[in-house]
């Protein structure tokens, strides 16, 4: 990340949060804002190469290796790293893949891979996560949606935005299921100047704000809604789109 956190604080100390994809992109800008906002972090993700240059860059850091639609890994990896910190407080599900074609264009094998990761994989990282969410006494569950799942149609992008209208409605799920002990939220961003939005970069036109967004802006609402000042909020769904969504 280039964008220099200035003077933290402190909104997380003592936290101890399990971050998926947080080898790059969202959840690796995630993961340093948390870390210096005194959080402890757990870091998920299947490049374990670049993972492990995440850890090395975060003091105190905690990294496992694992696919978030393998649920063995996943659970594997969630137990080693909750020993590691003793407990989990808080999950943040930034691992997602996007792919864009029509119904005609996308395999159903494609389809399937994009709903995995990016509405699978978040579930079987919660319910992997719950044994230490439930033992918490302020716990949070913050999964990346999608500006898209906003929008009234979402053509040329069937697989990745059934997949994040799926995310939508199962954070919402899981917040009425985990309440009171647990609140559940999702962030919504729109273009992200992410890797994965390499070729779609220049398709802001539609953007209130005309530009995509930095990874801090989406970092900073996933620690809005993970630290104390969002302690009413659950269920919501937090648009962080630049305006695509009513523009």
């Amino acid at each position: 990340m280039t964008e220099k956190i200035v003077e933290a604080a402190q909104r997380l100390r003592g936290r101890r949060i399990v971050i998926t994809g947080a080898a790059s992109g969202i959840g690796r800008c995630t993961a340093e804002l948390f870390a210096a906002h005194g959080a402890k972090v757990a870091l998920l993700d299947r490049d374990e190469s670049a993972l492990a240059g995440v850890r090395d860059a975060i003091p105190g850091a905690v990294a496992r290796s694992a696919d978030v639609t393998n649920e063995a890994s996943v659970v594997s990896a969630v137990q080693e790293l909750a020993a590691a910190m003793g407990g989990i407080d808080g999950v943040v599900s930034a691992a997602g893949v996007m792919l864009r074609g029509s119904i005609a264009d996308t395999s159903v094998d494609e389809f399937r891979r994009v709903v995995e990761i990016n509405l699978t994989g978040p579930y079987i990282v919660v319910r992997a996560c719950l044994p230490w969410l439930v033992q918490a006494p302020e716990a949070t569950i913050v999964n990346l949606g999608s500006g898209q799942s906003l929008l009234p149609n979402s053509p040329d992008r069937t697989a990745y935005s059934a997949s994040k209208g799926g995310v939508l409605n199962l954070t919402r799920a899981m917040a009425a299921e985990l309440a009171p002990r647990i609140r559940a939220n999702t962030v919504c961003p729109g273009l992200v100047d992410t890797p994965m939005a390499l070729g779609v970069q220049g398709n802001v036109g539609n953007y209130a704000l005309r530009r995509l967004a930095k990874p801090i802006e989406i970092a900073e609402a996933i620690l809005f809604l993970t630290a104390f000042e969002s302690s009413f909020v659950t269920g919501a769904a937090l648009a962080v789109d630049g305006g695509r969504s009513f523009h």
